[in-house]
């Protein structure tokens, strides 16, 4: 991996998973970790994501995922516009009770995934090779997302696909009051919760949504 050696990469995981009060086993962490050598020597190939340096993707696609499990507490969540797999796939290592659905448009991202889920022997992951607005599919109890550009349209696009008690969770960067009430009267902020991701300065936070009564 680059210049950085496996046992370099081992620790800083350590030491972010630590730092998120996660707590994951040796096999999981062995699993993030060939997740992310996988994505590393795709994207060579495929340009899976603009981060091509594993610290990096340590840091902002593994971590920064893991950041939000411990609000995850839905059996069903639907990780639309997953890109390579993010937030998807880490979230499914660490919550292997948790199943987990990841759609994207981007063919050659999702056979990305289709790799990994079989790569990595996830049993509790799927995935969809399709626009959102047009995926049909049983409701989720959570529907997350981390690269829509508003939640004004992760909320439009995905309705459909939300159970009536369902809960959006939107992961930004800084808090826009402005964002979340483009999306009111319709919808109604749960909670926001502010995330720290190790080895990131960038603001980050999640934010719950739900249906309004």
């Amino acid at each position: 991996m680059n210049r950085f050696s496996a046992d370099e990469l081992s620790s800083r995981l350590q030491q972010g998973l630590d730092s998120l009060k996660i707590t994951a086993t040796a096999e999981q962490q062995k699993q993030l970790l060939l997740l992310l050598d996988q994505l590393v020597k795709w994207n060579k190939t495929y340009n899976l994501t603009a981060i091509d340096d594993p610290m990096d993707g340590l840091t902002l696609h593994l971590l920064d995922s893991l950041a939000v499990a411990p609000f995850i507490n839905q059996s069903t969540l639907l990780d639309v516009g997953t890109g390579a797999g993010f937030p998807g796939l880490p979230l499914a290592i660490l919550l292997p009770n948790v199943q987990f659905t990841l759609l994207d448009s981007n063919s050659k991202k999702i056979r990305f995934i289709l790799q990994q889920i079989h790569l990595l022997n996830l049993a509790n992951v799927t995935a969809i090779h399709s626009r959102v607005e047009s995926a049909q599919h049983d409701r989720f109890d959570a529907i997350i997302s981390r690269a829509f550009a508003s939640i004004q349209d992760m909320v439009h696009t995905t309705k459909h696909l939300l159970s009536e008690d369902g809960r959006w969770l939107a992961m930004k960067g800084q808090y826009s009051k402005q964002e979340v009430e483009s999306v009111v009267p319709a919808v109604k902020e749960l909670a926001c919760h502010m995330l720290t991701v190790p080895g990131l300065t960038a603001e980050r936070c999640l934010i719950e949504l739900v249906k309004a009564e």
